[in-house]
């Protein structure tokens, strides 16, 4: 499919990858902006080859699981040595626990990679409602120029030299999303969302900086702005996981029904990966991936928060 709109000054081509509602919403803010938009899925009519001719800027915004399948298919096809990848997708490879951009930048080591990521969730910007987000990239022209074509009155873009650190404010925000579902779906209160959510905070940063992004990203718009946004809203669909465990639904019963993906829960047993490997704490993770497993009760998950050690609230 694509869109098309009058002339514009540097008017780009851009292929959105991945025709769900996070790429549907962003296309029609590229389209808005005046560019030319081609939204391309595994059931596209076009080839992908023809789909990426002369274009300028390629966003990926398919599910977790298909990003190497993909990029591995974009890859034996004709590209400008100077398109830029933006990827949109929030989660981490099961294989090699990657991020999304990681494997971008390793099938494509040439290219520029800008990671978009925020407190954007799809229906309220099609809904036209204002947001803000950020794209992060080592390139920060390749970010600018990024920016300058999905900035517009209703969508503002901030640019970010740290897009790992960007990329899993995004990724990790999921599994605390998840959390807090639970904790809206047991009616704990507002006193224990807050200190859900904070602690959460805490556990993402520890994670970010083994990984090797800096800490004041996840305090912006893509760590603490995502975390606070996907945590208070039942369009969350990583929300909504916990939130109907927590009613007693299975995860099984839930995956099924849930419209689109919730990356939260591969997220979480890839994470449970990483911090075996790397000796990271993270009680509340560990603690979703038990529920996530059938291992605890909603309740059980709790009591074993509440009844840890106790302790300073920042390392001495």
């Amino acid at each position: 499919m694509t869109y098309r709109k009058s002339k514009i000054e540097n008017r780009k081509t851009v292929v959105i990858l991945g025709a769900g509602a996070w790429g549907t919403a962003l296309a029609n803010l590229v389209w808005v902006n005046g560019h030319e938009v081609r939204l391309w899925s595994r059931n596209s009519s076009q080839t992908l080859a023809a789909v990426l001719q002369d274009a300028d800027i390629v966003v990926s915004a398919i599910s977790m699981k298909g990003v190497r399948d993909v990029a591995l298919l974009v890859k034996y096809c004709p590209l400008s040595p100077e398109i830029i990848f933006v990827t949109v997708t929030k989660g981490l490879d099961p294989q090699t626990t990657y991020t999304p951009s990681q494997i971008w930048q390793t099938e494509f080591p040439h290219h520029s990679v800008v990671v978009l990521s925020g407190p954007n969730l799809s229906q309220e910007i099609e809904q036209e409602l204002p947001a803000a987000s950020v794209v992060a990239s080592k390139n920060l022209a390749a970010a600018y120029e990024v920016q300058l074509v999905f900035s517009s009155s209703r969508f503002r873009v901030y640019t970010n030299p740290d897009p790992i650190g960007v990329e899993l404010g995004g990724t990790l925000k999921n599994v605390m999303a998840i959390a807090a579902g639970v904790c809206d779906g047991l009616h704990l209160g507002t006193n224990a969302k807050a200190a859900l959510v904070t602690r959460g905070l805490t556990e993402m940063v520890r994670v970010g900086q083994v990984l090797g992004s800096k800490t004041e990203t996840f305090y912006g718009l893509s760590g603490l702005g995502d975390l606070l946004a996907t945590c208070n809203s039942p369009l969350s669909r990583n929300y909504q996981v916990g939130y109907q465990l927590a009613s007693g639904k299975t995860l099984t019963e839930i995956l099924n029904t849930l419209p689109g993906i919730a990356e939260g829960v591969n997220t979480c047993r890839v994470l449970m990966q990483i911090s075996q490997q790397q000796n990271i704490t993270i009680p509340i993770t560990e603690q979703v991936y038990r529920l996530l497993e059938s291992e605890v009760t909603p309740q059980e998950a709790l009591d074993k928060l509440m009844l840890r050690d106790i302790k300073p609230e920042y390392n001495q």
